[in-house]
């Protein structure tokens, strides 16, 4: 489950490793397979590293500075090699439809003939599982760990979310965040996605532990990109810019923002009215230099196929919230040749 192991205070005598859920002292020699899942570091890069001369001669040393061993970033191509391109779907503010955009961007990208993943990380709030009426369906074991949930005969979209472990559908994830931080690696490290052209990460809002540990575990991997997701106002637009400051600190390239509930469709006369405002985040774009991926309006028969589990895409062509949607998904498509793979 755990791809790290830190090394503190290293002396003849022994050292005192991170197992994931304490700290604890082994003997040199034993160092460090044990504590690692299998396959998780390179045999051969571990030797080389142990046996350098900067490693023998500082192993005698008291207080050796701080040693830190990312198998994450020295691990061979694991369950996600077969994937060309990793979104995240991103915002500092909670309630402005990531789960939403996540799943009929995957449903977008299925229809455009690319076969897709979603990565539900939304631990405390996973909603994917019922968006796409797959809720209650059982996640089952294969050589190479976990066989997501197939959305469709076809095989199309996967789904791996958290709300497929639950023994009841109204059991609240109450972790701290280390056990979160473990799920999440290992939902990158042990699910079987086999080969996919997309793999949409919905994740919970902020910029926390959760999301560091989901940039961390996915950088190793296919090249990364982010979808900030905002409504109009100006209280989300402002929660949303902090995600653009998280995502230049961790080195994350922002593929563009999409505007969401931006106006209310009338399901009888079809006028759009700006009940949250209009343009914030065409605005937030503009300022922050990223692209403006479209304004997804506020519409009756999204809610409803969200709700009933049904294909927005493909039942509802006349709604006003499809072109914005098939839009986003091909600006995505134009840009993933040049600035995602």
């Amino acid at each position: 489950m755990f791809t790290f192991v830190c090394i503190l205070n290293e002396s003849r005598a022994g050292r005192n490793t991170y197992n994931g859920h304490n700290w604890i002292r082994t003997n040199y020699p034993r160092y460090p397979l044990k504590d690692l899942r299998s396959g998780t570091l390179s045999t051969k890069l571990l030797q080389s590293w142990t046996q350098s001369s900067d490693y023998k001669r500082n192993t005698g040393e008291k207080n050796l500075k701080k040693l830190v061993v990312r198998a994450d970033l020295l691990q061979e191509p694991g369950n996600l090699a077969g994937i060309r391109h990793i979104i995240l779907v991103l915002s500092g503010k909670g309630g402005v439809g990531k789960s939403t955009i996540s799943t009929e961007l995957a449903l977008a990208l299925r229809h455009a003939g690319k076969k897709v993943g979603i990565l539900d990380v939304d631990l405390c709030g996973p909603s994917i599982p019922r968006m796409l009426r797959v809720q209650g369906k059982a996640v089952h074991q294969c050589d190479s760990g976990w066989v997501p949930v197939f959305v469709d005969q076809e095989q199309s979209i996967s789904l791996m979310s958290v709300g497929f472990l639950l023994e009841k559908p109204d059991e609240a994830v109450v972790w701290r965040g280390p056990k979160k931080n473990a799920l999440i690696k290992q939902f990158v490290s042990d699910v079987a996605w086999g080969q996919l052209d997309y793999l949409v990460v919905d994740t919970p809002p902020g910029t926390s532990d959760e999301h560091m540990a989901t940039v961390d575990a996915l950088r190793p991997y296919s090249p990364l990109g982010a979808l900030l997701v905002t409504t109009p106002q100006a209280v989300s637009v402002g929660d949303v810019r902090r995600e653009l400051t998280f995502c230049r600190k961790v080195g994350l390239r922002v593929i563009g923002v999409v505007e969401n509930m931006s106006g209310f469709v009338c399901p009888h006369c079809a006028e759009c009215t700006n009940v949250f405002s209009r343009g914030g985040g065409e605005e937030l774009a503009r300022h922050a230099g990223v692209p403006f991926l479209g304004c997804v309006p506020l519409d009756p028969e999204l809610t409803r196929s969200l709700e009933e589990g049904r294909d927005f895409i493909q039942e509802f062509p006349e709604s006003p919230a499809f072109p914005a949607l098939s839009s986003i998904a091909q600006k995505i498509l134009n840009e993933a040749p040049v600035g995602l793979s």
